[in-house]
């Protein structure tokens, strides 16, 4: 059983990956390969001055969530179910259980009516509906988070991506009972 399964492997989904398995969990990606970000062209990411194919930005998200330790899988979410305290997610390439998931879908609440979601309208232009969250990313199913697009956040890869990592943070500060600090101190350069 994975600690956390991350549905949506575009930039939020990878960005909220990279965080959860940096932090020792067993994360698995599912992604279906139809992120928006695929047919964007970015001029304003972070390290990319001279903009990036978004094709090229979504393959080196997925490789660092995969050198961070989370695992990938291929595949179209047919449906979740609530069994025992947990969650099986049915792929149509294989089952998946995880303790909590996080919804990184994107445009898609598709998987709202199953889990009992609960959803209210988009704010963003041809954005219909979106995952009601609070603050921290929960939904109104314990264990369930929502992150980006599919939470109500622009849809800018920039943006998606920090919502995707701030999520995580608060879904691994609930899992430990307290606040998560991800940093690392460059090593002092010798004189």
């Amino acid at each position: 059983m994975k600690d956390v399964i991350v549905i949506g492997g575009g930039p939020c989904g990878v960005a909220a990956a990279v965080f959860l398995a940096r932090a020792g969990k067993d994360t698995l990606i599912i992604d279906e390969g139809k992120t928006m970000l695929r047919r964007a062209h970015i001029e304003n990411y972070l390290g990319m001055p001279q903009g990036i194919p978004g094709a090229d930005l979504y393959a080196l998200g997925q490789e660092q969530a995969r050198a961070a330790g989370a695992q990938v899988h291929r595949g179209r979410v047919v449906s979740i179910s609530a069994q025992d305290g947990a969650f099986l997610v049915q792929t149509d390439g294989g089952e998946f259980q995880a303790r909590r998931l996080l919804l990184a879908t994107g445009s898609s609440t598709a998987l709202a009516a199953s889990l009992g979601l609960a959803v209210v309208p988009g704010r963003e232009p041809h954005i219909k509906e979106v995952f009601q969250v609070d603050a921290d990313g929960r939904t109104n199913v314990p264990g369930v988070y929502a992150a980006g697009t599919a939470a109500g956040t622009s849809v800018h890869a920039l943006v998606v991506a920090g919502d995707g990592a701030r999520v995580a943070i608060n879904m691994l500060s609930d899992m430990a009972g307290a606040r998560n600090v991800d940093h690392v101190v460059a090593k002092a350069a010798s004189a």
